[in-house]
């Protein structure tokens, strides 16, 4: 088991590069997303709570609920760090102090490089099976519910919805264009299961993957993507999401030029996990909620 609930809520960063690309796409969804951290600070928040004894109760038994490995608490989390860590590098935590300054990316060019096209697709589909199977965990449902899942996206709010804001712009829109949709489908398509195999994040996360085998595994990747894409396309038509209008909001703290969108692509890789922050975000809520209702 990794570090305990309570210590994953509490040493989540009040500000950072990742909080600061999060709050970026506050366009988006005005509001939606509060950077809310500390263990005993969420119960509060999510419950209103002010009573210390019931907040106390409610700690526990959320604790212990994550602890029940009959749950899938852990699994979930597991996935939202290993989606992340697979992204990061050393070049994260030379930029972690770098907070409050204006970061030239252009410094960073000579450390970082862009993904192909294919392996971004994969990267992408592979962070919203993360999710899909993530969210199966968490109601105690079959991995393979696509249909539990595209019907539950309607009601995303807060972290989680932010989260899905953040693939769209960060993992689709940046890397892969406005059409990032059609591309990754495409793309998705012209993969083979060995070339799949090769690809580091699915390495880590192909045993909860739906299917006997890579190529079975290929196809929900494929089903699951292509089950969400409409609500993708809503997204970006109803916000008005374009490139160029997350990048700029971005530049409010990464200096860049316009040309260099596959370049940001791979800094924000390598440099934010807003994956893990919003899931143990969203993973804490999901904990308290329960004990506050089993209480």
């Amino acid at each position: 088991m990794s570090k305990p609930i309570q210590q994953l809520v509490d040493e989540l960063p009040t500000n950072n590069l990742t909080v600061s690309a999060l709050r970026s796409l506050d366009f988006v969804a005005p509001g939606e997303w509060q950077n809310v951290v500390g263990f005993v600070n969420t119960i509060k928040t999510v419950t209103g709570e002010t009573d210390e004894d019931l907040i106390q109760q409610i700690g526990e038994r959320a604790i212990y609920l994550y602890n029940d490995r009959s749950q899938g608490y852990q699994r979930a989390m597991w996935l939202y760090q290993t989606v992340d860590s697979t992204d990061r590098a050393l070049g994260a935590a030379a930029l972690a102090n770098k907070v409050g300054e204006k970061i030239p990316l252009l410094g960073f060019l000579n450390r970082v490089t862009p993904k192909a096209e294919k392996a971004q697709t994969i990267d992408l589909s592979l962070k919203l099976v993360a999710e899909l199977v993530a969210f199966c965990q968490i109601n105690g449902i079959p991995g393979d519910s696509i249909g539990d899942f595209v019907a539950s996206l309607g009601e995303y709010s807060g972290e989680s919805f932010m989260r899905m804001a953040a693939l769209v712009c960060f993992d689709g829109l940046i890397p892969l264009g406005p059409d990032f949709i059609s591309t990754a489908l495409s793309k998705i398509n012209q993969t083979s299961p060995q070339e799949l195999e090769q690809n580091s994040t699915f390495q880590n996360i192909s045993q909860d993957i739906p299917g006997n085998n890579s190529g079975s595994k290929l196809n929900f990747i494929g089903e699951s993507f292509n089950s969400v894409s409409g609500w993708m396309s809503g997204l970006v038509a109803s916000r008005g999401l374009t490139p160029q209008k997350v990048a700029n909001n971005l530049q409010n703290f990464i200096d860049f030029a316009d040309d260099k969108l596959d370049y940001l692509a791979a800094f924000l890789d390598v440099s934010t996990n807003y994956y893990e922050h919003t899931g143990t975000q969203t993973l804490a809520r999901r904990l308290i909620e329960r004990a506050s209702a089993e209480i």
